[in-house]
């Protein structure tokens, strides 16, 4: 086995570990701040990615821009959806906002394939992150370096403020005990309302990241949202940094065992899902209630 393609496989595996603890992350703010658990996670995901390339092919505008419009429209969307039609089911068993979540789901990818059809759509990198670097033992594409690094920001980031911040203080106060929390003169219903299109907005990014990687494709939100469910799962729901770590550590996992054991490498993470269920329920992070 080649030290290139052992180095290979572990930027594919951080690469996808990336996403996975993006869209995670996004599932964790959700059902630790609102308790729901949002099944359309994928469909956001999916969103972000033909939001970018919808706004380039209709209206010419780059992938700069679109790295900060893309995730906001997502955000839009998921705080419409919220305020319509996922604040009703909140006081309701933990199942109804699933149902409610992937029909939504179903619903958003059925659209898009009715519209695009199943096939691929390209999206080019962006001109200044073309190329790569030989670094010796293997050649690190500048644009995957990018994805890494952006990643990595966002996701602690993210945790930094829900953890560290007033902002943060004000959310988890708020799906605690909201009615003190209004007595503060705080828009409680605003703050779950911003939590959720927060929450959608990081899947919307990481689908803007994930377009020139792979084809921007109706069922990308599919084929990501059961591993995604498994990371946190593994994880535990609701744990913040239990979603950025076990995202990027079960992405590095995978990639490993497509170089070591390739006929595993689609169901490994599932795997470590079953025996962390076995060990710890509430997973790696998770508070047993």
């Amino acid at each position: 086995m080649s030290a290139t393609a052992l180095f290979g496989q572990l930027l594919l595996g951080l690469i996808n570990g990336s996403f996975y603890a993006m869209l995670s992350l996004g599932l964790a703010i959700i059902f630790g701040l609102l308790a729901i658990v949002n099944a359309a996670q994928g469909a956001f995901y999916m969103l972000g990615a033909f939001i970018a390339w919808m706004l380039f092919q209709y209206l010419g505008i780059g992938y700069w821009a679109s790295f900060v419009l893309a995730p906001l429209a997502v955000a839009i969307i998921g705080m419409i959806l919220e305020r319509t039609l996922i604040r009703r089911v909140y006081n309701l068993d933990h199942l109804y906002g699933l149902l409610l979540t992937l029909g939504l789901f179903q619903i958003i990818q059925g659209m898009f394939v009715h519209w695009y059809g199943t096939s691929g759509q390209p999206y080019d990198y962006p001109d200044i992150l073309t190329g790569g670097h030989n670094l010796g033992f293997m050649f690190l594409p500048t644009y995957r370096a990018w994805v890494v690094v952006a990643s990595l920001i966002f996701c602690f980031g993210t945790w930094y403020a829900i953890e560290k911040t007033r902002l943060g203080a004000y959310l988890r106060a708020a799906t605690e005990n909201p009615t003190l929390v209004r007595a503060f003169g705080i828009n409680v219903p605003m703050l779950v309302t911003l939590a959720f299109g927060g929450g959608v907005a990081l899947a919307g990014l990481a689908g803007v990241l994930a377009a020139p990687i792979y084809q921007v494709n109706p069922l990308m939100g599919g084929n990501i949202l059961t591993t995604v469910f498994a990371v946190v799962v593994v994880g535990g729901f609701g744990s913040i940094l239990g979603a950025i770590v076990t995202g990027l550590a079960l992405g590095v996992l995978e990639g490993f065992s497509k170089v070591f054991y390739p006929e595993a490498s689609n169901m490994v993470i599932f795997a470590v899902m079953i025996v962390v269920l076995m060990i710890k329920p509430a997973g790696l992070f998770g508070r047993e209630r």
